[in-house]
């Protein structure tokens, strides 16, 4: 009987213990939020500016691909209409010249890609990582307890903050671009 007591006891002061430390947390509202992480950074104007960057930065390499492409077309284009009156020899160095300008073609396209995937890549890393810290920073002055992005299927519009979270990385980068 005493140990059914002691059980009883134990029982009710966990009760008790659980019931003080939940009733707090229940009274308590949490602030909820979601954000659409990948329609804040195709929308944000850090995005813009940085595909901007890029394309100058390969526009030089660009221009290199399109004039070896324009000489490999018209050489084609001679090539073809001389074909006729070429002799063998003749012939056979063209075919040679338009395969090794083709190659080439093919090489200067496929680094020019290459290297364009790696940089878009680091670029849309660095841009990521800076609207994260953007909607954590607006998450902690707005108050807000938890913010959830990716692998929600249903939001409605009292907690999602996708545009009030792009208004502020909007005001933020027109503020540092200012300086």
């Amino acid at each position: 009987m005493k140990f059914v007591k002691q059980q009883v006891v134990k029982a009710v002061l966990g009760v008790a213990l659980v019931s003080a430390f939940a009733f707090p947390a229940a009274s308590q509202e949490l602030k909820i939020g979601v954000v659409n992480l990948p329609a804040v950074i195709e929308r944000a104007p850090q995005t813009k500016a940085t595909m901007d960057a890029l394309q100058e930065e390969f526009a030089p390499r660009q221009r290199e691909f399109q004039a070896k492409q324009t000489e490999y077309e018209e050489l084609a284009a001679k090539a073809q209409k001389d074909l006729a009156v070429m002799g063998e020899t003749e012939r056979r160095n063209a075919e040679r010249d338009l395969r090794e300008l083709q190659r080439e073609l093919t090489r200067l396209q496929n680094e020019f890609q290459e290297d364009l995937n790696l940089r878009q890549n680091e670029e849309y890393g660095l841009l990521q990582r800076a609207i994260l810290k953007e909607v954590q920073d607006y998450a902690e002055a707005q108050g807000f307890d938890l913010i959830v992005g990716d692998g929600v299927l249903y939001v409605t519009s009292t907690v999602n903050i996708t545009d009030d979270v792009l208004r502020a990385v909007e005001a933020n980068y027109q503020a540092t671009s200012a300086r």
